[in-house]
């Protein structure tokens, strides 16, 4: 049995495009339709989502270097855990695999029986959050049976993927203009805040994607374009404070301008190409998803991860990243000059929450909502890192580094629940 899990997590669950697939290709199956339908729509899904993730690699590679530059020019080194993720991994990842596969089976359980609406499909997502519940718990109590823990912690995991969508499903209508698909991401938090807050100070129509801005900059209103200026300027900044052997090292036999230059024509480019791949996978999984939803689990609908929702607001992406890097490093030097706390900046946490907050904060406020979003994940990622580490300390404190939002909430109510039972023992 325990070989049968690792087999679906390992070639399933963790393979998003196996996963997407096969999803597709029941709901086609569901609906009768032509051999020739299936296959198609099925290799167009897949496809679809292995071009948005080619995208999303090459973009995270940039944001890699963005993040080691940056990190260079502020004079950050990122704090020494002395239990690391590899070794948790090690010994409990068998805990963790567990804990998805039995929480994915009650997820859809809970969806079938009361028609929760959204099943979900964020793949690499359940493995970390699985991750984040088994070391939430094992910090209180470290002897804990093992059932125990793969029952209680597959029971919490199945209501976070159950309810999550549904309770931000009324502002993802809002940025999708439809009720096909829902936001099944660990930045639903922030994405929850930035729309909520967003119509207090900005308005809808004011939306990102309606700036006006003078003619002279007017290559700005393609995100490609922009994209590619805007961060090629950054790290021409950047790169000028930090050190220069750590410039070198990053740049090779390449001119610093020059390199820094490639890196934001490297990022556009891979922002564009995850573009046209979401819209590729979305022009087949929602349809072809109608077969689950009339046949399996009615009423049900996709809930996936935040790429989804660029295509809606793109502009809003890169308001949302900036907003969000501006706000977490001034929070880094003020926690490093009080010595409240060494954090660092997690380019990829920084941009992915930050632009789904973004847009979300866009959809009911405007440009102001999307400055907004993205400075709510700054703010949130900033002070979860400083407070979060040291919870985790006995188990996997990277876990604070590389953590979305939600696995902050999930760690604090666990720790926090789990603190005071054990009080009261």
């Amino acid at each position: 049995m325990a070989a049968f899990i690792n087999f679906l997590v390992n070639n399933i669950f963790n393979q998003v495009p196996i996963l997407i697939g096969i999803v597709a290709m029941i709901g086609l199956i569901l609906q009768i339709k032509p051999v020739e339908e299936v296959i198609s729509g099925t290799i167009k899904a897949v496809v679809g989502i292995l071009i948005m993730l080619a995208g999303t690699d090459l973009f995270t590679a940039g944001l890699s270097s963005f993040q080691t530059i940056v990190s260079s020019a502020f004079g950050i080194t990122a704090p020494v855990a002395a239990n690391t993720l590899d070794n948790f991994t090690a010994n409990f990842g068998s805990i963790a695999v567990s804990i998805m596969a039995l929480g994915f089976l009650i997820h859809l359980i809970l969806v079938r029986l009361f028609n929760t609406g959204f099943v979900y499909l964020t793949g690499h997502l359940m493995w970390w959050i699985s991750l984040v519940i088994t070391a939430s718990f094992l910090e209180v109590f470290p002897t804990m049976n093992q059932g125990w823990l793969i029952v209680v912690g597959a029971i919490l995991i199945a209501l976070y993927w159950t309810l999550q969508p549904r309770i931000i499903h009324k502002y993802m209508k809002k940025v999708t203009k439809s009720d096909d698909v829902g936001y099944g991401h660990t930045s639903s938090s922030v994405a929850y805040l930035a729309a909520s807050l967003g119509g207090y100070i900005g308005k809808p129509e004011e939306s990102t994607e309606n700036i006006k801005i003078p003619q002279r900059l007017s290559f700005m209103n393609d995100i490609t374009v922009g994209t590619a200026f805007i961060i090629g300027i950054i790290l021409l900044i950047a790169v000028f404070f930090a050190d220069r052997a750590v410039v070198v090292e990053l740049a090779g036999n390449l001119n610093f301008v020059v390199w820094a230059i490639l890196q934001g024509l490297r990022f556009a480019a891979g922002i564009t190409i995850l573009l046209y791949g979401v819209r590729l996978f979305l022009g087949e999984i929602v349809p072809a998803f109608r077969g689950i939803s009339q046949k399996l689990i009615p009423g049900a609908r996709p809930a996936l991860d935040v790429p989804v929702v660029f295509p809606y607001a793109p502009t809003a992406v890169l308001v949302g990243f900036i907003s969000s890097t501006i706000v977490f490093l001034i929070l880094m030097v003020i926690f490093g000059v009080t010595g409240y706390a060494t954090i660092v900046p997690s380019m990829i946490m920084l941009f992915f929450p930050g632009a789904g907050a973004a847009i979300f904060g866009n959809a009911t406020g405007g440009w102001k909502g999307a400055v907004l979003g993205g400075a709510v994940n700054g703010l949130f990622l900033a002070f979860g890192q400083a407070i979060t580490w040291p919870m985790l300390s006995n188990t996997a404190p990277e876990l604070a580094v590389l953590a979305d939002p939600d696995w902050y909430i999930i760690t604090w109510i666990i720790v926090g629940i789990s603190s005071l039972i054990k009080s009261l023992m």
